[in-house]
């Protein structure tokens, strides 16, 4: 496995944690717990849409970096940071009361 496409994945998923956080003020983690829930999550959401769409799985199994390579790890990992860091902002939250 080519690591450019992993590590697009983790930094797109820390921002998408971060983005998150933002836009949900009272299920965020604060800035750390964003950005870690959210490489969790990028390298999860990254990892999962290139098993799920096998166009952009066989570009990053071969090592090509085309733009659908590049934005399909920036939309996975963004959007699986997103998701991550919501679901444990969540949890946190309902566990808080």
């Amino acid at each position: 496995m080519d690591l450019i496409p992993l590590l697009i994945q983790l930094g797109s998923g820390a921002l998408g944690g971060n983005l998150a956080g933002n836009m949900m003020k009272s299920s965020s983690l604060g800035t750390l717990g964003n950005s870690l829930a959210g490489i969790l999550g990028g390298g999860l959401g990254g990892q999962l849409l290139g098993m799920i769409s096998p166009a952009m799985g066989a570009a990053a199994a071969s090592g090509g970096m085309d733009i659908t390579s590049i934005l399909g790890s920036v939309l996975g990992g963004g959007v699986g940071g997103g998701v991550v860091m919501a679901v444990i902002g969540f949890i946190k939250k309902a566990m808080a009361k």
